[in-house]
């Protein structure tokens, strides 16, 4: 078996030198958030070009661009350019105001925030004003909007939003109101530790309500029935397309700032045609893993950066109404620790990705003491071949089965489907009578099947919403909008509720229970199976400045990027 995994491994090189010797590449996964990385810079290197105009590779299309509805990288990447919330995170990646002109006021109890708004329009001309923040949040939390994170980024945090979500009282009762056209007020449930970082994500934008109302179901459908209040505009959008432009945004309260007149991007999904397309001249950017990760290690031009994002298996436990062979805990333990994940990091990716046995990434977040959340629970679900095969025949036995076969779904990038083979090839050979059909599909189908629960296992992954470990651990309680998975467990469920309720102003406390949740949902259920904690490599034009990378939100900023020393 050992063999079987080499052979296995040195097969998939010699492919992916295949690509290489024809024309080079590079590929990223298809989910998740970043953070800074020192390489890219954050200043103006030299006198700016006369042409300000980057052009940049996305590895999908764009599902959406309506930020009550968006829930994926591109969308929020997208979203985070060409729009502004009250905050928005800076090059530092901390939240700091941005249509809000200051910090908000914040009542004794720390229930109800103030924020005044600055000066600021829409890229129509008309004014942002209170009402616009009302008008989205309400509709974002709307059953009838149907919003995958309304619920999630609101239940629980504004007041009122639970019950809202549930469809038992009217979105009028919110908690936000538009004192005047310059100031919202805002009611929280409760304490929230991270409410500023909230603040600057995508679903929190404001959307104007007359533009919307009259666009009506074509609202969104692309860039000419959208308005925009960030440092671009989206433009050459048609709603379905693999090519699109942003623009610098006249109207932007800010727009002094902003020194980038266009940025192209295409969608590219074979990695050997991105940096083919890169080393052309032709894209400025290219991502890298795989054989050409390893090849491009050492290039001048390479950035690197290990991102909070986390990669994993969910394990449908009922599927049309049934329930499936993963309701039975030994057998998603079997599969959880069947597959070698160091290999996986070193050789499929190769892209400084690390072997994830955790929920919540390393080097993500710190208590009081700067002590690493990850420090608290350690290593769960590693990789042990004769562990797994045990469980694997008792969860058998105990189902009355002496086969079973699953069905993976994954994306359609060149890497998801290297990722994907290889976690096939491990888990047959690793667990005798399991048969894996893989099912690559583009992203925007795979959330389409993820949100009808029509799957066996899915690679899937999470990148932060805000700073704080919640953002992943209650991604899988009863109900959750990301659990579609049909699992529950009662004593998770109250650990995740004390955390975000009587514990929220005890960070001693409320730090344990949240490491407790993360043990019952590993260790204890095998719920999802952690792969690897994402990492990147990068070619990136010297001639480009300013970038700047996030670990929660969009994905990359553009605002503060320029040209210089291109021509």
């Amino acid at each position: 078996m050992k063999n079987s995994k080499i052979f296995w491994l040195l097969s998939l090189v010699l492919v992916l030198s295949a690509f290489l010797a024809a024309c080079g590449g590079g590929d990223n996964a298809d989910t998740g958030t970043e953070t800074t990385d020192e390489k890219e810079g954050t200043e103006t290197a030299g006198d700016l070009d006369s042409v300000q105009e980057l052009n940049l590779m996305e590895s999908a299309e764009i599902p959406t661009m309506d930020s009550a509805i968006a829930e994926d990288t591109v969308a929020f990447n997208i979203l985070n350019n060409v729009n502004e919330g009250l905050f928005r995170l800076d090059q530092e990646n901390i939240a700091i105001p941005a249509l809000a002109e200051g910090e908000p006021e914040v009542s004794e109890d720390g229930l109800t925030y103030t924020f005044k708004l600055r000066d600021a329009n829409w890229s129509d001309g008309t004014p942002v004003t209170a009402e616009d923040f009302v008008f989205s949040w309400q509709r974002a939390i709307d059953p009838a909007t149907g919003s995958p994170y309304g619920p999630y980024m609101m239940s629980g945090t504004i007041l009122n939003a639970t019950a809202i979500s549930e469809g038992s009282m009217d979105k009028a009762e919110l908690g936000v109101k538009a004192i005047d056209e310059k100031t919202l007020e805002v009611k929280l449930e409760r304490p929230v530790p991270y409410f500023m970082s909230l603040m600057a994500f995508g679903t929190f934008y404001p959307q104007n309500e007359a533009f919307v109302t009259e666009k009506g179901d074509a609202y969104a459908s692309n860039s000419d029935n959208l308005l925009f209040n960030g440092p671009f505009t989206l433009t050459d959008w048609d709603g379905t397309g693999l090519t699109w432009k942003m623009q610098k945004n006249p109207e932007y309260w800010d727009a002094e700032t902003v020194k980038l007149e266009t940025i192209n991007v295409d969608v590219v999904k074979e990695p050997a045609t991105s940096v083919n397309l890169y080393n052309s001249g032709e894209k400025d950017q290219a991502i890298l893993s795989g054989e050409f990760a390893l090849q491009y290690g050492d290039n001048e031009e390479v950035v690197t950066d290990l991102e909070p994002t986390v990669f994993y298996l969910k394990f449908n436990q009922e599927r049309e109404g049934a329930a499936t062979a993963l309701k039975n805990v030994n057998i998603r333990k079997a599969i959880a620790t069947a597959f070698n994940k160091q290999d996986l990091a070193d050789v499929v990716l190769a892209n400084g990705s690390l072997p994830a046995n955790f929920l919540v990434p390393t080097e993500f977040t710190f208590d009081e003491s700067k002590k690493d959340f990850r420090e608290v629970n350690g290593d769960m679900l590693e990789f042990n071949a004769e562990e797994a095969k045990k469980l694997w025949a008792k969860g058998l036995e105990e189902e009355g089965l002496t086969e079973v076969t699953l069905e993976l779904l994954g994306g359609d990038t060149e890497t998801a489907k290297n990722m994907d083979a290889y976690l096939k090839d491990q888990l047959e050979t690793n667990l005798e009578g399991l048969t894996v059909n893989l099912k690559a599909v583009p992203f925007a189908v795979r959330l389409e099947l993820d949100e009808a629960q029509d799957y066996d296992i899915q690679t899937s992954g999470w990148g932060p919403d805000y700073q704080d470990p919640m953002t992943f651990i209650d991604l899988f309680v009863t109900g959750s909008s990301h659990n579609l998975m049909s699992y529950s467990n009662e004593e998770f469920d109250k650990l995740v509720e004390s955390a975000k309720a009587e514990l929220a102003q005890d960070p001693a406390a409320r730090w344990e229970a949240m490491a407790k949740a993360e043990k019952i949902l590993l260790e204890d259920d095998a719920a999802i199976a952690p792969i690897y904690q994402r990492g990147e490599k990068a070619l990136q034009k010297p001639y480009v400045n300013g970038i700047i990378k996030h670990p929660f939100g969009g994905e990359y900023s553009y605002k503060w990027a320029s040209i210089s020393g291109k021509e």
